[in-house]
């Protein structure tokens, strides 16, 4: 039986999940580190700024069942309140993404202060989710940018591989140009070890050197490849909600005992 995890009071951050490297767990994580969030009693929101939506089907909503996504509240369109979707697992809302949010980038090039759109549309949101998950596109386009000046920090995923070192150069470059010139108060959250099989001895020597680079921003809490993890989103559900017991679940369920920690 998995048991609940008793966190001191942690109100309004707002957590950007980003790599522009695809296929190394960002929405998964976003999916999963919201549920389990929730799962101790924190009011979540998570957003969808990925225009596959594939944070919106993880948790099982259907963009034809929606009123609105992103794109409304990027293009002015609506505020976030009303595009605000309940899901199955309780205390987890989702601003959900559609299709519609692949015209945003366009968009947002002829609007001032473009980087900072999303910012300024979710005034207040900190005040109703005690968290904010962002899940950005696998690119640094102007979609990303605005997750990351949103954010008060940025959680990293990173699958252990020797390519992964390279591509987590140019987003560390990133944030350290949105930190000096938008958000000087944006922070690294944690890098996130993904897809890890320890049966590979590559897979080990990678971990261990990515320990070693980054030392206290690399997150005890490692993904391992799992089954269930890669099952539960074509069942539109959390892990959480799909097989609480697997060893994915578990590794989720730490990762979010990690970030509540960050607050204490």
């Amino acid at each position: 039986m998995i048991h609940r995890t008793l966190i001191m009071r942690c109100m309004g951050r707002i957590i950007t999940i980003s790599n522009q490297k695809g296929g190394v767990g960002k929405t998964t994580t976003a999916v999963n580190l919201a549920a389990y969030l929730a799962f101790a009693d924190k009011k979540v929101l998570l957003i969808d700024l990925d225009p596959q939506g594939n944070a919106t089907g993880g948790v099982g909503i259907r963009p034809e069942a929606i009123n609105g996504s992103v794109y409304d509240l990027i293009i002015g369109a609506k505020e976030w309140p009303d595009l605000v979707v309940h899901t199955a697992v309780s205390g987890l809302d989702i601003i959900p993404a559609t299709i519609d949010l692949a015209g945003a980038e366009i968009e947002l090039v002829g609007i001032d202060a473009r980087e900072t759109v999303l910012k300024s549309r979710l005034k207040g949101v900190t005040d109703t989710y005690s968290y904010v998950l962002i899940d950005c596109p696998p690119s640094l386009g102007l979609l990303a940018l605005n997750g990351l000046t949103s954010a008060d920090s940025i959680l990293i995923p990173m699958q252990a591989e020797y390519y992964a070192m390279e591509g987590l150069k140019q987003l560390i470059s990133t944030f350290q140009l949105v930190r000096d010139r938008f958000s000087p108060l944006l922070r690294v959250e944690g890098v996130l070890l993904t897809m890890v099989d320890t049966r590979n001895t590559l897979n080990t020597q990678v971990v261990a050197e990515i320990q070693s680079h980054f030392g206290e921003s690399v997150f005890k809490s490692i993904i391992p490849r799992n089954i269930t993890l890669a099952e539960a989103p074509s069942h539109g559900k959390p892990v959480l909600l799909y097989n609480p017991f697997s060893k994915g679940a578990e590794a989720y369920l730490s990762l979010a005992q990690e970030v509540l920690q960050h607050a204490t």
